[in-house]
Formats: C-alpha cells, sequence, structure tokens
C-alpha cells in the first residue's frame, strides 16, 4: 500500500538528484561491462529505481507530493495525473522490477533497451519538471 507524502523543492531536489544518480550508475554498469548481458539484471534494477526517483519528482513539481511505498500502482495512476502518457514508462521499468532483482530468469537484450529508454523519457520529464530543461 502507498501513502501521498508532501514535498516541497528540497524533496523535490534530492528525489532529483537520486534519479540522476542511479541513471548515471546504471551508464556506468552497462559501459563497463565487457558482455551488456551479464549485467543486464543490475543495469535494469538501476533504471527502475531512476524511474521511480524521476516519476517522484514530476508528481512533486506538478501535485505538490509522491507516492511513496509498495503500491505501485498507485504511483502509476499519481504520474497519469501528474503527466498523462509517461505513466507508460514508469509501469514499463516497474513491470521489470520483480524479474530483474528478485527472479531467477535474465534479462533480455529487449528488456535492456526498454529500460533505458523508458527512464530516458522520464528523466527527460522530471528535468523540465524540476525547472532543469
Amino acid at each position: 500500500m502507498s501513502r501521498l507524502v508532501g514535498c516541497d523543492r528540497t524533496v523535490r531536489h534530492g528525489r532529483m538528484l537520486k534519479a540522476q544518480q542511479f541513471a548515471d550508475a546504471a551508464t556506468v554498469v552497462h559501459d563497463l561491462a565487457e558482455e551488456a548481458g551479464g549485467v543486464a539484471d543490475a543495469y535494469i534494477t538501476l533504471c527502475v529505481h531512476a524511474g521511480i526517483a524521476a516519476s517522484d519528482v514530476i508528481c512533486c513539481a506538478r501535485l505538490g507530493h509522491h507516492a511513496q511505498g509498495e503500491g505501485h500502482h498507485e504511483a502509476v495512476d499519481l504520474l497519469r495525473a501528474a503527466a498523462p502518457g509517461f505513466e507508460r514508462h514508469l509501469a514499463a521499468l516497474l513491470d521489470m522490477k520483480t524479474k530483474s532483482g528478485y527472479s531467477h530468469l535474465p534479462a533480455t537484450a529487449g528488456e535492456v533497451k526498454r529500460a533505458g529508454r523508458a527512464v530516458e523519457v522520464l528523466l527527460g520529464e522530471a528535468r523540465s519538471a524540476h525547472g532543469l530543461n
């Protein structure tokens, strides 16, 4: 279950820093790997965290609060209210979360591409919402 957490500029700025930090770490993991498939799950997991933080920034900027907790569908619904159309990118990342972080099944090359694209879109919108573009 999720709860709504109010946020001000300080919280929004901190979540933006975390979104960028996770995204940067994902890029480093991907770029340094001899074989991208060998780190696909770690890459996707970092993208998921970056996407969640970026979504929080968007919701904070546009709604004054973000979702916190395990109810990811509520975070998707909240993002839909803050930035219609962008929720599909968060949903795509969240759909990969369990497989990449908790399953024995390896991530596919297609999932790696989808995760990378989703986090780029969410980060771009978060930067815009936060006034960085």
